[in-house]
């Protein structure tokens, strides 16, 4: 493992990802894929020249961070293999939250200022609902049965609503690609919301609906998820 000798902690450095991703989507996609191991409390993802292809992701719980660094290793992320440690040093988020916070050095403070401006906007969002559920709380409390589920006869093709609007096709490849018999993803352009993620036969389509049913693609949008209607 990449993380051999830093020790394990709550936030996660991933690099090898794919630097043609716009940033916006690179952190929303990172979010959607690692909630599933628990509250994520910041993702971070610059793109200046230096840091580009590379992100953090701070989790509220250690074990969390554990889960991810060992399950995503090598997950192919945007066409590329990720390659996850522990980070170095402690998230901003996270040494605020216990107290030992230390301000960086000056020349940086100006750039800290603006990032962790912006970053706290969006925790302030993110946080409300997602923030009594504890490590992989936040997707089970959501896992109920979809009310249209019973309307179809089970069959390989998934119908996927109530989608974040700026949902791309890559992003839900991402999370639906980690189930066995995963074929594709198709969107319908003229109805942004809603898509089809087709499997290669039913019991593995109904595998991904039960691990997926309700995830958070963003803390507003819990997917529903039935059989899509032939």
């Amino acid at each position: 493992m990449l993380s051999g000798d830093i020790p394990p902690n709550q936030t996660i450095y991933i690099k090898n990802l794919n630097e043609k991703v716009k940033k916006e989507e690179l952190k929303r996609s990172l979010y959607a894929l690692f909630s599933q191991y628990g509250r994520i409390l910041d993702v971070v993802a610059l793109k200046t020249p230096r840091l580009r292809g590379q992100a953090w992701v701070a989790f509220s719980e250690v074990t969390a961070a554990s889960n991810a660094v060992r399950q995503m290793q090598n997950f192919p992320f945007y066409e590329k293999p990720m390659r996850i440690q522990y980070a170095k040093t402690k998230s901003d988020c996270v040494a605020k939250a216990d107290g030992s916070f230390v301000p960086r050095e000056k020349k940086k403070k100006q750039e800290e200022k603006a990032e962790k401006k912006r970053r706290a906007e969006e925790a302030h969002q993110s946080a409300m609902p997602n923030g009594t559920t504890g490590n992989g709380g936040s997707n089970a409390t959501f896992r109920h049965a979809n009310p249209n589920a019973a309307e179809a006869t089970p069959n390989n093709i998934l119908f996927i609503e109530n989608l974040p609007h700026e949902t791309s096709s890559m992003m839900l490849q991402v999370l639906f690609q980690q189930y066995p018999g995963f074929r594709e993803v198709r969107m319908i352009e003229a109805k942004p919301g809603i898509a089809f993620v087709e499997f290669e036969d039913d019991v593995q389509s109904s595998m991904a609906m039960q691990a997926l049913q309700g995830f958070k693609i963003d803390p507003q949008h819990p997917m529903a998820i039935s059989f899509a209607k032939k």
